[in-house]
Formats: C-alpha cells, structure tokens, sequence
C-alpha cells in the first residue's frame, strides 16, 4: 500500500525557511543555556525496497534510501547543531558559512522525503484523475503531451537536479519546475507547493539505466503514487 506520509509540512515549516529567518528556525537553546540536538530523522519508505521493480531495482532503492537520503539527514543535524553553537556564540562568520550546507542538506531531506511517498509499486500507480487531470489536460492538451514535456525538461537539467510539478497556490497554476543539485521549491514568497518531484541525480537511476536519462524518465511514469499526488494537489489548492 502506498502510505502517504506528511513529514514533509513539518520540514517546510521548521528547516527551510527563508535564509534571512534561519537562526530563528535552528535555535535550540533552552532557558538554563543547554542545548537539545537535533533530531531530525530518516523516515521509513512506504513500501519494500524492491516494491518499485522492475523499474527500479532493489539495489538503487536502498543505496539511495539508506545511504544518500541518510546522508543527507546526518548532514543536516550536524550543520543545525554547529550553526546553534555558533549563534549562542555571537559567531556571524560562522552562521553565514553554515548556510549553504542547511540549504543543501535540508533540501535533500525534504526533497527525498516528498519523491519516498510520490512513488509505489507498478500494480498500485493507477492514472491521474479528477480537478488534476483536468487542469493537466487544459495545460499541456493531455496527460501524456505533460509527460512527454515534462520528461523533456527533466532530461535537459545539466548535471544533477529535481523536475517538479508544481501548483502555483496564487494563481492557481500548475507548472513544471526545475531545481539544481538539492535546492527545494519555495515554500513561501512565489506560492509554489510541489505535487511530484522526480530525482535525476544519477545515483536514483545510474546502476540500472547508466547514462540513458530518457530511458529512466520514460519508465518511472510506471512507479508514480497518483494517489498521493491528487492529495498534495487536493490539500494545496
């Protein structure tokens, strides 16, 4: 069954907000001066690691899962918890220079935390429907002329990014998005919410699909939870 699990409200809230906030964001200290860690986790995948076969193999979803998702987490608290400990020491160098790894680290943690639960076993994908099919449809024409779009765009990020669908909560738009390296859509200033993510650094796909992008591209539209989509999209609009 694909769980859809809502970790990732929290993370937005708590972890990335705009940089200008994050010391109110980190900060930790309590009253008496001590500090708790943080304690920022690497949740569970909803379903087996060869759940997603044979589009992507048991290998590539627990070295991924537990190995570069976990990376990330470990990455994170121990930024968060040295980013504390300058801030209670008035060093500015410091909080400034930890950024870009709370930045990166977060990222990979929320963004891996969304694409866990945008995914489920063949039998269980089903097909888009209802208010998000519609507005799929009036976007690209058809479900599938936004796939083809979409996996153009993807497969065009230079190196290692994200592809998002995305819902504009101002307007009411849906669009496709892209991200390098780690970076997380904005949760806040320009309205975007993401709906599916789709990870394309090479290690979600490099052990099965080697260099062929496309190929990978083409073949996770098998393994995507629509379910959880039409949720995101239901709960965002």
């Amino acid at each position: 069954v694909c769980r859809i699990h809502r970790r990732d409200k929290m993370l937005r809230k708590s972890i990335l907000p705009t940089l200008s906030r994050v010391g109110a964001a980190v900060s930790r200290a309590s009253v008496s001066g001590s500090r708790a860690k943080s304690s920022f986790t690497l949740p569970s995948l909803p379903y087996d690691a060869g759940a997603l076969e044979p589009v992507v193999m048991s290998e590539i979803m627990t070295i991924h899962h537990t190995k570069h998702h976990n990376a990330y987490v470990t990455n994170l608290n121990a930024a968060l918890d040295k980013y504390a400990d300058a801030e209670a020491k008035g060093d500015m160098a410091t909080m400034i220079a930890l950024q870009s790894a709370i930045k990166f680290n977060g990222g990979g943690h929320v963004n891996h935390s969304i694409f866990w639960t945008n995914l489920c076993a063949p039998k269980d994908s089903g097909s888009v429907s209802g208010e998000l099919a519609a507005k799929i449809e009036a976007k690209w024409g058809s479900v599938d002329d936004f796939k083809t779009t979409f996996n153009g765009t993807a497969a065009a990020i230079q190196g290692s990014g994200w592809a998002w669908l995305a819902l504009n909560t101002k307007d009411k738009t849906l669009s496709i998005q892209t991200r390098a390296n780690q970076d997380p859509l904005s949760f806040g200033g320009d309205g975007l919410i993401p709906l599916l993510g789709i990870d394309v650094w090479e290690h979600a796909y490099y052990l099965q699909y080697k260099n062929a992008r496309p190929d990978y591209l083409k073949e996770v539209w098998k393994v995507v939870n629509w379910k959880n989509v039409e949720e995101r999209f239901n709960e965002a609009k």
